[in-house]
């Protein structure tokens, strides 16, 4: 049984992802998120056996769970799908009727929860082009579900104005409507909420101080009077999170800069390689 002291940060954020999880949801899983589907997933296996998995995968619905991978992720979804969408039934159907819960990470977030994840710079000439908007502008319009997560809180991520805007937050001045903004933001440092209209911290992750939070946060950081240490994960939590469902450590990507990940994605396909050798006849891996 793993030690309750004993975690990392990643387990930390994964726990507090999978705590925001009822059961019976659907859950919109995005590609190249493992630190969100390692939460989904320990949901999945603690308090939320009955949710649903909607992934950007293969556009599918699925049920049924497998460890974190690298080079056989598409088996889970494409392989074990209760469906396939095409694009009108997901725009139509999906997000009007069952309101998927969904976690973005932000290049940038202003303090009223709007975020960019289209470019870092001037637009026309960027000095970054990022992954692009997707969904994420027509989600944050009505959906009350949408979440955040950053796993490097720094103040090049937490920006006073964003350099472009493709994600709306809780409505403003500038800004006015009737969306209900992000619920909730959780990053390597803490967790905030927008319950005044502009971020909050809630809670601070162990050995983190608030002083600390403010300095990486490139505005000034409202806090809840009730603030106090985030609650750290259980045992079987961390034993879930190590043993079951990211066995390869793959979760850890996401905390990784470019230089550190290239190595280490090279380790993981090999290990990954290594064990479907071993597999007979090449078969899929067991669903948990």
């Amino acid at each position: 049984m793993a030690d309750a002291t004993d975690y990392t940060t990643d387990d930390l954020m994964c726990t507090c992802i999978s705590r925001q999880v009822q059961d019976g949801e659907v859950l919109a899983q995005g590609i190249a998120t493992p630190l969100v589907a390692a939460g989904y997933l320990l949901a999945k296996h603690t308090h939320a056996p009955h949710v649903t998995f909607a992934s950007a995968i293969g556009n599918v619905l699925c049920q049924k769970t497998a460890p974190l991978g690298l080079t056989r992720v598409e088996e889970l979804w494409l392989g074990q799908a209760l469906c396939f969408l095409g694009f009108a039934q997901i725009a139509c159907d999906l997000l009007p009727t069952m309101t998927p819960k969904e976690f973005f990470r932000p290049a940038q977030v202003d303090p009223f929860g709007n975020f960019n994840n289209v470019a870092i710079g001037d637009y026309y000439h960027p000095r970054l082009r990022l992954p692009g908007c997707g969904g994420i502008a027509d989600v944050t319009v009505f959906s009350p579900v949408v979440y955040l997560y950053v796993p490097s809180h720094s103040r090049a991520v937490f920006v006073e104005k964003l350099d472009f805007v493709s994600g709306l937050g809780v409505p403003t001045a500038d800004r006015p409507g009737r969306r209900p903004g992000p619920h909730l933001l959780i990053s390597d440092l803490g967790v905030f909420d927008y319950a005044g209209g502009r971020m909050r911290l809630r809670s601070y992750h162990r050995d983190v101080t608030i002083e600390k939070i403010q300095r990486k946060t490139g505005f000034v950081l409202e806090v809840d009077p009730d603030v106090h240490e985030t609650p750290p994960p259980t045992a079987e939590e961390i034993r879930l999170l190590r043993e079951v469902i990211d066995p390869l450590g793959i979760r850890e990507l996401e905390r990784m800069s470019g230089a550190q990940r290239r190595p280490r994605m090279r380790e993981l396909v090999q290990q990954e390689k290594d064990e479907n050798t071993g597999r007979v006849g090449n078969e899929r891996p067991k669903s948990l």
